[in-house]
């Protein structure tokens, strides 16, 4: 099944949908932009979503279909852009995640938001982002967990694999893990989740590139899935009984 035909999947929410097709604004914060698709009425649960392309390429369009999925089911939708790593190093990427939300919960009563209640949903690199952002110092206020789709959450399992996986962690960090061992603690999510950390839940496919092992270390301070397969990133939400599992996880922590 494709993934626009599993965006069709029904799931049942724990708070009404919003009407289908919500109108998307842009705005900017700091330098850098997101599309914003606003609750229909009253304090909805939002959804901050993050994307994936090797730390250094793509955008938030990536996950438009995404968004539209998410505010079809009731959310308030933040669909942000963070630097590549081509224009500034690690933790940008992670503190512009971080400005987002904090703009989003400013603005909450014109977005229809509530800032109370909110989860980050990232995907392969923008897994690790946010869930770097989620364990960051206490993290952000209101978030009420983090969902990620083959989160890269080791970027030294990465450059240990090699590949273009690797070099993109290189790229990220800007220096190898010998030369700058600070910079490659800060990236690793595992260094940082504790007790005190929001709820996890992190999908691997068993055989995908970024394999399970990249957020094993995380137990038990996360939740790790894995499904048979090979399906990466938004291939592997496109699959129905993911999307519905992930989708029924986010509505019970709303």
């Amino acid at each position: 099944m494709s993934f626009t035909a599993a965006l069709l999947v029904v799931v049942t929410l724990a708070f009404p949908s919003a009407p289908a097709g919500p109108r998307t604004t842009v705005v900017s914060y700091g330098t850098q932009s997101m599309d914003v698709l606003a609750g229909a009425s009253g304090r909805r649960p939002g959804i901050f979503l993050v994307h994936g392309g090797w730390w250094s390429e793509g955008d938030k369009s990536a996950l438009s279909a995404v968004a539209a999925r998410f505010a079809d089911l009731g959310y308030a939708v933040f669909n942000l852009n963070y630097r590549l790593s081509g224009a500034a190093r690690w933790p940008a990427q992670r503190d512009d995640t971080l400005r987002a939300v904090a703009y989003a919960r400013r603005h909450a009563a014109r977005f229809r938001f509530d800032p109370g209640r909110y989860a980050l949903v990232g995907f392969s690199a923008g897994g690790h982002i946010a869930a770097s952002a989620a364990v960051h110092r206490s993290g952000p206020r209101g978030l009420r967990g983090v969902l990620a789709f083959s989160p890269v959450t080791s970027p030294h399992l990465a450059f240990d694999a090699g590949g273009r996986l690797g070099r993109s962690a290189v790229a990220l960090a800007g220096c190898r893990p010998r030369r700058c061992p600070w910079v490659w603690r800060s990236m690793e999510v595992a260094a940082h989740a504790g007790p005190g950390s929001p709820p996890m839940v992190f999908y691997h496919s068993a055989r995908e590139f970024v394999p399970p092992e990249h957020s094993l270390p995380l137990q038990p301070f996360a939740e790790v899935r894995v499904v048979p397969g090979t399906a990466h990133s938004t291939r592997l939400y496109g699959r129905p009984s993911v999307a519905r599992s992930a989708e029924e996880w986010l509505a019970s922590i709303m």
